[in-house]
Parts: structure tokens; C-alpha cells; sequence
């Protein structure tokens, strides 16, 4: 991505939200974060529904940073419907989440996630696995094209 990207954290911990948001200022990334706290409010931003109507204020992201356990509709649900519906399947979801476990992961990427990441511990780890991120995902990767929306 050779352009300021737009990046949809979906997370319902505060507490991984800010240190997610402090990991991005500590690493400079310019790129513009919107929170989602629940499955529901996720795919209500990626489907432009509820208070997510207006594509100019909540764009369309280009890069989804996704926890599996979410209240209500969880991070498996929206990576499905994300990767089921054609115009938003090319849309680069990374699993982030606390989840070591073998199954999670393996079910993450039957579904059509395109990374899956476990968060670290310290600050130090995830302000490394942020910068992984920006330098990967939103430098050298060169996405799909994108859908006629």
C-alpha cells in the first residue's frame, strides 16, 4: 500500500486498545485506526451499516487487525462474512489475538484469514510486532486490486 491506509482494529479489551494505539504512536505509523469493540459494530463499519454509513468519515479499511474473542458475534463470524461477500474477500484480515491455541489458528486460516499473529506480553514485543506489521502489510506487500465499488 503506497497510500495512507485506513486499519480497523477490532478489539473489546480498553486496555489492548490503548496499548495497540500507544504501539502505533510509539512506531510513528501515520495511518488513520478506527476501533470497533464488538463483532457486531465490526461488521456493521465494513458493511457501511448502522452509524457507518458515511464512506467518507468511516471509510472502507484497508487492513483489519482482528481478535477472535469478541462478545456477542465473534472474530471467526466476521472474518466469514468479511472473506463470504465479494466485494470485501481481497481485504487483508490479520488475526491478533491472545489465542496460542492450535485449533483457532487453524480454523482462522480455513476461513481466509491472511495472518495470525499472538499478542505479546510486553510493550516491547508488540511495539516489534507493530512495526512488523507497517513494514509487511502497509510497505512492502503490494495488495489485489481493488473491487468497483
Amino acid at each position: 500500500m503506497n497510500k495512507l491506509a485506513h486499519i480497523l482494529l477490532v478489539e473489546d479489551n480498553r486496555m489492548d486498545v490503548e496499548l495497540t494505539l500507544d504501539a502505533f504512536r510509539e512506531a510513528r505509523l501515520i495511518n488513520t485506526v478506527h476501533i470497533a469493540t464488538s463483532g457486531k459494530d465490526a461488521l456493521d463499519y465494513v458493511f457501511g451499516r448502522s452509524k457507518y454509513t458515511d464512506r467518507h468519515t468511516y471509510p472502507r479499511p484497508n487492513l483489519i487487525l482482528l481478535d477472535l474473542k469478541l462478545p456477542g458475534i465473534d472474530g471467526f463470524d466476521v472474518l466469514r462474512q468479511i472473506k463470504e461477500t465479494p466485494i470485501l474477500k481481497r481485504l487483508p484480515v490479520i488475526i491478533l489475538t491472545s489465542s496460542k491455541e492450535e485449533g483457532d489458528r487453524a480454523l482462522s486460516y480455513d476461513i481466509g484469514a491472511n495472518s495470525y499473529l499472538v499478542k505479546p506480553v510486553s510493550f516491547e514485543g508488540f511495539l516489534g510486532v507493530v512495526r512488523q506489521i507497517e513494514g509487511y502489510w502497509l510497505s512492502l506487500n503490494v495488495g489485489p486490486p481493488e473491487e468497483n465499488v
